[in-house]
This record gives C-alpha cells, structure tokens and sequence, in this order.
C-alpha cells in the first residue's frame, strides 16, 4: 500500500480564497476590511519570520494588517497595557502575540489578557474551555488554528473520526491539547502520549487516525503506522542540511498508511489559512453578521 497525499497548500488555497471573496464582498457593501493586529517581541529570526508570512497572507486576501513590534526589552507591563489597547480598538478584530516570548514574560499571562472574542489562535482559556466541553451553547468564539486545520484535512480524506481510534503524539497546549479535543468533540477514541507514555510504538500500532506534534524529527517511526491510518504530521523541523521534516518517518510511513500529509505542504499551510478565517469569523461576530462557512 501506498499512501495518497493530503495536499494542505491545495486545502489552504480553497480556504484563503473563500476568506478572500468574503472580505472583498463585504468591503463592496461598505463594510470595512477585517483587522489583524500581530505583535512581535524582540527579533528573533523565526518568528520574523512566521510573522511576515501572516501580515502578508493579510494582505494578498484583503484583510489590514496591524503591525506591532516591541523590543526585546519591554516589561510585561507594558506589553498588557498595549493588549489592553488593542482589545478596546475597535478597529482591531483580531490579536495574534507571536510565541516565543522572551524569559522576563509570562506568556499564558499575556494569552489571558486578549479578549476571548480577539483571540484568532485560539489559545484563551475560555475557548479552550469551551472546546473541552460537548455543549451547545458553550462553543468556543474561536478555534485554535492547528488543530482546526487537521480537521478540515482529515475531512478531505472521506474517513470519519466517529468510532475510530486515535493517537495524539505529544500533549502540547498549542497542538496536542486542543488536538485531542477535537477529536473528541468528532466521536473518536482518543489516547495522548507525551515522553513519559510507555510502548508508544505499541500505541500508535493501533491508532487509525495518527497526529504527531513533538517537534523531533522521525520520532514517529514508519513501522509503527497501522496499515490503512491516516497519517496528520504536524512537526516542522530544520535539519542541519536546511531542508525541512516531519515528526513522522514520511518514506516508511508513507508504504503503510492510506493517507498522510506531506511536510512541508502538509498541515502548515492550514494553520495561516484558519488564522485568517479565524479574524474574519471575529469580525463578523464583533458586527453582529452572518459567520462565513469554511
């Protein structure tokens, strides 16, 4: 068996595209464009990195772009009182706080402090509570983006969670966390491993559904996938050599399961692609409008 490929940049492009038309309908009507305010403290590289790719995601779909930059120096203090600004503009829909912060921040502090209702990763306690809780009247406002976007790939492939088995590799509260609840909000069996779990191959031997988000190279070994799984490969990995690599061993895998995400190409593109559905979903929420469908 050879796997077939999830394509998340084809994905991705389907859904920037639909946010894409959406804004610029709603800009035709009058109303004006959604607004992203992205904070950057300090300037290390990768996050100068991933930041630019979002303001510029912004730009190419029609939403604003409200930059923030800090330097690295800035106290906590200071940094909340320039959230506290931003939650009370009202013209900013959507606050995206690039992590890492530097060690004299307290960042679930600083998560804390963005409204709910602004919060286009997902990552207040609020929504995530929401998230955790199989209720209809406590949805979470907003989605974390990662997680969402495997979701949405994991729909591509036809193959419903509902009743099947599913292994979280990693328990992050960025992704592994949020993943698992999704997961269950969708009627799967869901296992979270993290470093401590024993037989981890003998788990994930199991699994029909297999997300891996540990941030270690081939640390989900190809022999392990349970032939037929679905295969949601969250890892981004810089090898010494440049080129980038999943958390799961993507040749062997690849000869077992019978669908898996490719990296890079995978669930990457995804996350930029929800983040802007995300601030678009805020908008329209804060304006009392129709949500857009994704």
């Amino acid at each position: 068996m050879t796997a077939q490929i999830i394509d998340g940049k084809a994905v991705a492009a389907r859904i920037q595209e639909s946010v894409r038309e959406q804004v610029a309908a709603r800009t035709a009507r009058g109303s004006r464009a959604p607004a992203l305010a992205t904070v950057l403290v300090g300037e290390n590289p990768a996050s100068q990195v991933y930041v630019r790719n979002k303001r510029e995601s912004c730009k190419r779909i029609g939403i604003r772009s409200v930059p923030v930059e800090l330097p690295v120096t800035v106290s906590q203090a200071e940094l909340l009182a320039r959230i506290d600004a931003l939650n009370t503009d009202p013209g900013v829909d959507g606050i995206l706080v690039q992590l890492p912060l530097p060690a004299q921040i307290d960042g679930d502090a600083v998560i804390e402090r963005i409204h709910p209702d602004k919060d286009v990763d997902g990552f207040h306690p609020y929504n995530l509570g929401c998230l955790a809780q199989k209720r209809a009247h406590a949805r979470p406002l907003l989605r974390p983006c990662t997680p969402y976007g495997v979701m949405k790939l994991l729909e591509t492939t036809g193959i419903s969670p509902r009743g099947a088995r599913a292994v979280v590799v990693g328990a992050s509260n960025i992704v592994g966390r949020p993943m698992a609840l999704e997961l269950l909000l969708a009627d799967a069996t869901v296992t979270v491993c993290n470093s401590k779990t024993r037989d981890l191959a003998g788990i994930v031997a199991q699994a029909d559904i297999v997300v891996a988000g540990v941030g270690k190279p081939g640390f989900v070994k190809g022999e392990w996938i349970k032939s037929g799984a679905v295969v949601l490969d969250v890892g981004i990995n810089r090898l010494p050599d440049g080129k980038l690599y999943g958390d799961v061993e993507f040749a062997a895998a690849k000869e077992r399961a019978a669908w898996i995400t490719p990296v890079p190409g995978g669930v990457g593109p995804m996350t930029i692609a929800c983040l802007l559905r995300n601030t678009v979903e805020a908008a329209c929420r804060r304006r009392g409008l129709a949500l857009p469908e994704l």
